[in-house]
């Protein structure tokens, strides 16, 4: 019962003072000069102020509120390490055994560090965990917090939290736990292909090793080296990268006895590998309508370095003409076909037609040069199937098709074959989906027999009209139309021709985009996504090796012609293996070296900090004392309600606070002077007043 006295004024409180002040001051004064009957005046006059004041007794039913206890579970990826998963789990079953005896407390528990998106599995968060579970608690009803964790906690205050209340931590791990690990201490995001890249690394030991340790250098899931390093010292590595895009260069050193974990025995680094400009020649025959088509988009692509040569009069015309009025400079045939053929990725024939500009036996050198991995492109016309055809030369081996002698002149609109909606270069061309396309016309078409490789295009009458070969180590596309000016002019509305162009001379340069067979993975958060590039129907599922180890088969979806894409939601951080067919990929799911798995040594020292702020204490579950041991070997201190001055830990017990916070559920009303208790009070108070003021 709580009880206690509140005022009822029956006038308001400034007419009170303005009646009752005058009137009690009389009364002192009365008092003060000794006058008959001053007391009992004063005291008739205070039971009547008592009257309007109206005072009245209170009983409040109360009843205590809870003090809230929060019990943070450390999920993360690190307490899967060893024993500590076991040590958890009997460590929250024992607390909520125990907690569960006090009626005063009321225990949330959190788990935090298992959520499937990969920020929030960056690094462990137990803090913000805590914040959530206090949100709604006003400050004086925090009882404290107990956190089950290995103590690698990477958000822990350097003092006191956000609450007034203990903070104690229960650690997981044995003590003196050994572990190696290695990391990269420097690791560019860019690097040239085919150029050596400085990166530097460190192995790390907890013990305070030293000595020397093997160091495997992978890129790309193929080893290239073993590095020999010494452990705690900062080691230089040279790499190359090898292909344009994303490429991993990976780091692994052997799991030695008594490791905690081998998952930071490896270490990642993502570097984009960015080609030189591409070097390509461009020689143009005959002028034409669209001679400038080839030379102004090449000169637009930033990444190309373009050497053009116009063969305007051939050597057999004889009209007089000034030599210096010829041109600049002579064609340096020699030069560029013997010389530096091989520092070109790609060399661009623009109807250009055989009149002995170009020796006979230079034509063996380009297509040696085909052979052995470079890149030919032959833009026809009408001169491709005449006498002078560059198909009646040595070149001949190494082109996808001869010319049948037929021109054909005729409108039509270049459509793509079924090979062509699947292959990379032509798959998806704006306008291609309708019917029919949604280009303008072209009205040439140049008769070819017996073609080779992949028509991806067809012209007038079904002809081939855009072909792709592979001759050895290099390629060769042929286009057997002189029309594509009218795309880039406008006419009829105009078509793709920047993205079809771009695409052609992109595949001849093997950009690894435009593969026909490509498998590329990657992680998005925690889910990793597959995609399979193919010209077949079906590819077949995907085999995915997990970073522990596990096999799994992931089914790929057709998304659209040629594409087929599928994806795995992971719950693990690492590098993950993908093969379909022969191919292969590696992709990271993940923060790439997470501070999860950066340190995975149990530690008491991140946590003590804050605890002891707040009174409260940090110790091990896995000691050698059986004081309060459970059945499985973790040690659990006594828990003690405590009041808010007292001391919240000792050596084998923790203590939580207690609120004094209450609701209030019913109150009873007794009035002082109500009724006929109050009447007969001030009637004997007056007129004991009133018998005196008579004598």
């Amino acid at each position: 019962m709580n009880w206690s006295i509140s005022f009822e004024p029956l006038v308001s409180w400034p007419l009170f003072g303005l009646v009752f002040a005058p009137l009690l001051l009389l009364a002192l004064a009365g008092l003060w000069f000794r006058q008959r009957g001053s007391l009992l005046r004063c005291i008739a006059l205070l039971a009547l102020g008592a009257a309007l004041l109206n005072p009245v007794f209170l009983d409040e039913e109360r009843e205590a509120l809870k003090s809230v206890v929060a019990v943070v579970v450390d999920r993360s990826q690190s307490q899967d390490i060893g024993d500590r998963t076991r040590q958890t789990d009997e460590a929250l079953a024992g607390l909520q055994q125990r907690l569960g005896r006090f009626k005063q407390f009321d225990v949330r528990v959190v788990e935090a560090g298992k959520s499937e998106a990969a920020e929030e599995r960056t690094e462990t968060r137990l803090f913000s965990a805590l914040e959530s579970a206090f949100r709604d608690v006003p400050p004086s009803r925090i009882g404290g917090a107990i956190m089950i964790t290995d103590g690698e906690v990477h958000d822990a205050p350097a003092g006191a939290p956000d609450f007034n209340a203990p903070l104690h931590a229960l650690i997981t791990g044995e003590e003196h736990e050994k572990d190696r690990r290695i990391r990269f201490e420097n690791a560019p995001r860019f690097g040239l292909v085919g150029k050596p890249l400085d990166m530097s690394y460190r192995v790390i030991a907890s013990d305070g090793e030293t000595g020397p340790v093997d160091v495997r250098v992978s890129v790309n899931g193929e080893q290239v080296s073993v590095e020999h390093a010494t452990i705690g010292q900062p080691m230089k590595l040279e790499v190359t990268i090898p292909n344009a895009g994303r490429n991993i260069v990976e780091l692994a050193i052997d799991h030695e006895p008594g490791e905690l974990t081998d998952a930071n025995n490896r270490a990642i680094a993502l570097v984009d590998g960015i080609r030189e400009n591409l070097r390509v020649l461009l020689v143009s025959g005959e002028p034409h309508a669209g001679e400038r088509t080839w030379r102004n988009l090449l000169k637009s692509d930033a990444s190309v370095d373009l050497v053009h040569f116009t063969i305007l009069r051939p050597p057999e015309k004889q009209d007089g003409t000034p030599i210096n009025e010829l041109s600049l400079i002579a064609f340096p045939t020699r030069e560029l076909f013997v010389e530096k053929i091989k520092d070109f990725d790609l060399i661009i024939f623009d109807r250009y037609q055989h009149r002995d500009v170009l020796p006979i036996l230079y034509y063996d050198y380009i297509s040696e040069y085909v052979e052995k991995g470079g890149a030919l492109l032959i833009a026809a016309g009408p001169e491709y199937a005449g006498e002078s055809s560059i198909a009646r030369t040595p070149l001949m081996s190494a082109l996808p098709a001869m010319p049948s002698g037929e021109i054909v002149d005729k409108a039509f609109y270049p459509r793509l074959t079924d090979l062509g909606q699947r292959h990379p270069v032509t798959r998806g061309l704006d306008g291609a989906a309708s019917e029919p396309p949604h280009w303008s016309r072209w009205f040439r078409t140049i008769g070819v027999k017996n073609p080779e490789g992949e028509v991806v295009m067809k012209g007038a009458d079904e002809r081939p009209l855009l072909l792709l070969d592979r001759k050895g180590e290099g390629r060769v596309g042929m286009l057997l139309s002189d029309q594509g000016w009218l795309w880039a002019r406008g006419f009829e509305g105009g078509g793709p021709h920047v993205q079809l162009y771009r695409r052609i001379a992109h595949w001849l340069m093997k950009e690894p985009e435009l593969e026909e067979e490509r498998l590329t993975a990657d992680g998005r958060g925690m889910v990793l996504e597959i995609r399979r590039q193919t010209m077949s129907d079906d590819p077949g599922p995907a085999q995915v090796i997990t970073p522990s180890g596990k096999a799994m088969t992931v089914k790929l979806e057709k998304a659209e012609p040629g594409i087929f894409t599928g994806s795995l939601q992971t719950s693990e951080i690492g590098l993950y293996q993908v093969g379909n067919g022969d191919l292969t990929a590696l992709a990271h799911v993940g923060p790439i070296n997470a501070p999860e798995f950066s340190d995975v040594i149990s530690t008491e020292d991140r946590l003590k900090a804050p605890a002891e702020a707040t009174g409260g204490s940090v110790r091990r579950l896995a000691q050698t004392s059986t004081l309060g041991s459970l059945a499985g070997g973790v040690t659990l201190p006594s828990i003690v309600p405590v009041r808010s001055s007292g001391a919240a830990s000792g050596d084998d017990w923790i203590g939580l606070r207690t609120t004094d916070d209450s609701t209030l559920k019913a109150v009873s009303r007794v009035p002082l002077f109500g009724g006929f208790l109050g009447l007969g009070l001030l009637l004997l108070a007056i007129g004991s007043m009133w018998y005196r003021e008579g004598r």
